[in-house]
């Protein structure tokens, strides 16, 4: 169990500045990094000169001492489950901030918006005895209904929504872990139902045309590729250092946390990603320095268009890659989840579909022509040919 002790600083004002010790360090929640002591802004005279002064200091030094037992009980409480009437009533809102700035790895990762469209809905300042079902959904419905509070004045479309209301989701589900609140709100709302979508990915005949095809910037290029090539996201790819890369030919593997779901990664990836990196630098490097989001629209259409290829392909268009070829070439479908870093396999089956519309896009290719045979008369009368096809349903993977 820890402990606070209230000490005094001497200054050169010739007064005192009263503080607490704390032991050991705690974790300050808004800057993230070990504290050992907590200024209370309180001072005292080092040798009072009056009855005013002393009145003083021996009043300052009680409230001292009140604040320094208060934070006893806090971590005396904290040790052993008891939760205080005064964390009981935090703010949401402040904890929801928190989290965001604790789990926002990127500029685009969402927690910064998610934070700004529930502050929208419910105010600066919710409280957490103000949490119920009924607030959730009525923030769900809110979502659904495409506010539009961002800047450029657009409605949110519905893959948005689904993306801040699961931010909102994880805040629940941190508040109840902490026993903050009674009840698990977080498994109590169902999260937005997604609308399916077609996700723009590169055949790999196509996928082999852009990477021979030259481009504007061989940084973004090379990144692109070596996401097809591993499945890694953006927000992996732009923070990956050298020193998380480890192995030899043949056996390279790359150590790390994944940005979005924090998950301490090993993931074993081909030479050729390998290649795509160029010369070794220090441990503490990035494989690719200097990748800017921002640039990525505008390089893409020009490269795609140089190859030919007229979609509307983004960098998380390589991830969708690598995960449908992956599964068109064989690799099963358990494999290909672990490979995305998925945690749930449903997640992956969203490619599985993809790959079997393919298969029935190729299936609806081979088309029989029609057969003209003599008839008796001497004329002539199509007929439709008559097969018998036996299909190996192992060899086709239809079960």
């Amino acid at each position: 169990m820890g402990s606070v002790t209230l000490r005094r600083k001497n200054l050169i004002t010739g007064r005192q500045s009263l503080y607490l010790d704390y032991y050991p360090p705690f974790l300050n929640s808004k800057t993230g990094k070990a504290q050992r002591s907590v200024t209370l802004k309180l001072y005292l005279f080092t040798k009072p000169e009056n009855e005013l002064q002393r009145i003083h200091n021996k009043e300052t030094l009680l409230t001292a001492q009140t604040v320094c037992a208060q934070r006893q009980i806090e971590i005396q409480n904290r040790h052993f489950g008891i939760i205080s009437e005064q964390d009981r009533n935090a703010s949401f809102t402040e904890i929801f901030r928190q989290v965001s700035k604790s789990r926002r790895k990127s500029m685009n990762d969402h927690w910064e918006m998610g934070l700004r469209y529930f502050i929208a809905f419910s105010g600066h300042d919710l409280r957490l005895p103000e949490l119920s079902d009924f607030l959730c959904e009525d923030y769900k419905n809110y979502l659904l209904s495409g506010p539009r509070i961002s800047r450029y004045g657009r409605p949110i479309k519905r893959n948005t929504a689904v993306t801040y209301y699961a931010k909102f989701r994880a805040v629940l589900r941190h508040v109840y872990r902490r026993k903050l609140i009674p009840l698990d709100l977080h498994a109590m709302v169902d999260p937005i139902s997604p609308k399916e979508t077609n996700r723009e990915r590169l055949t790999m005949e196509e996928f082999q045309h852009l990477a021979d095809t030259p481009a504007s910037s061989d940084l973004m290029k090379n990144a692109a590729i070596f996401s097809g090539l591993t499945g890694l996201r953006w927000s992996d790819v732009s923070t990956l250092h050298w020193s998380e890369l480890r192995g030899s030919p043949g056996s390279f593997e790359i150590q790390f946390s994944q940005g979005k779901t924090e998950k301490a990664e090993v993931m074993p990836i081909s030479d050729q990603a390998v290649a795509r990196l160029g010369d070794r630098m220090a441990p503490g490097d990035l494989l690719f320095p200097g990748l800017k989001y921002s640039q990525l629209k505008s390089f893409f259409t020009n490269w795609c268009t140089a190859a030919g290829i007229f979609k509307n392909i983004t960098f998380h268009s390589f991830r969708h890659t690598f995960a449908t070829l992956q599964l068109e070439l064989g690799t099963d479908i358990y494999t290909v989840s672990k490979l995305l870093g998925h945690r749930s396999l449903k997640n992956t089956e969203i490619y599985a579909k993809i790959v079997d519309k393919t298969k029935r896009q190729a299936a609806a290719r081979l088309l029989l022509k029609d057969v003209e045979d003599e008839s008796i008369g001497g004329g002539q009368e199509k007929r439709p040919a008559i097969f018998i096809l036996h299909r190996n349903e192992e060899k086709f993977g239809v079960s």
